[in-house]
């Protein structure tokens, strides 16, 4: 039995990239109790100086899958070997993206995964394989920078997906102590979506009292069942929080940003 030539090319592997966030924070040099600083960062690549393609430039962690394995695993696997970053972070697949000439090497379609993880897990970066180095950039800088191939779209796409989440769900969660001040949520919230900017009266009011919102959060209580409170932001103490396991099938904290 004779064969026919093939008819499809085979790919040298679909690439992945991967654009991971988190919020870092910065205390304030005062002598007063505040709360420090937060900030958005997202981790890049500086691609190896022998590279085909932008060698020397900043760029989303990737690279290229292999037939033995899921996109997922190629993922995975770019992460570990351009950073260092391990399976702890819980990335998600966003979209498929492809047009003539997005690569000057050739035609190179690219599925694009992300994640907003807690610092604690970014805290042994380490560039090996084809980057030269590692390292989080401030969101604002990272936009600002020339990228490699169309990665400034992929960033700006990951960072849209990242802040309707955070809209949406309860994500800022993760970025918060069990018992929480109404303050320190608010700030989660405003350091991934700067356009949220709801007074804080208000927010607590909505939060608090929209009927599709009733539940997401509750008083923190002592063993006494009264409300508990905190002074480790501020010198008057602030009631405290905690989320309860409900999840409004809604923005949860605005519906008028995405």
């Amino acid at each position: 039995m004779t064969h026919e030539a093939p008819k499809y090319r085979t790919p040298d592997g679909l690439p992945v990239d991967i654009a991971i966030f988190t919020i870092t924070s910065h205390a304030k040099p005062s002598n007063y109790k505040m709360l420090a600083d937060r900030r958005l960062d997202v981790l890049l690549v500086k691609r190896s100086a022998s590279s085909e393609a932008y060698p020397g430039y900043w760029a989303l962690p990737g690279g290229f899958s292999g037939e033995e394995e899921t996109l997922l695993e190629a993922a995975y696997r770019e992460l570990k070997e351009e950073t260092n970053v391990d399976r702890d972070v819980m990335i998600e697949q966003i979209k498929t993206v492809y047009y003539p000439g997005r690569d000057p090497r050739g035609w190179m379609p690219s599925v694009l995964y992300c994640a907003l993880v807690k610092e604690e897990y970014l805290l042994d970066l380490a560039a090996d394989t084809d980057a030269d180095e590692v390292r989080l950039f401030p969101i604002e800088e990272a936009l600002q920078l020339q990228l490699a191939f169309d990665h400034n779209d992929l960033l700006q796409d990951a960072l849209t997906y990242v802040r309707g989440k955070m809209m949406a769900t309860t994500l800022a969660k993760q970025f918060l102590p069990v018992e929480f001040t109404i303050r320190e949520l608010y700030q989660v919230i405003q350091t991934v979506v700067p356009a949220f900017e709801e007074d804080l009266p208000n927010f607590k009011r909505n939060l608090l009292t929209t009927k599709t919102r009733q539940g997401l959060i509750k008083e923190a209580l002592d063993k006494d069942g009264q409300p508990k409170a905190t002074d480790r932001n501020s010198n008057r103490p602030a009631q405290l929080y905690t989320y309860t396991d409900y999840e409004p099938n809604i923005s949860i904290y605005n519906s008028g940003l995405f």
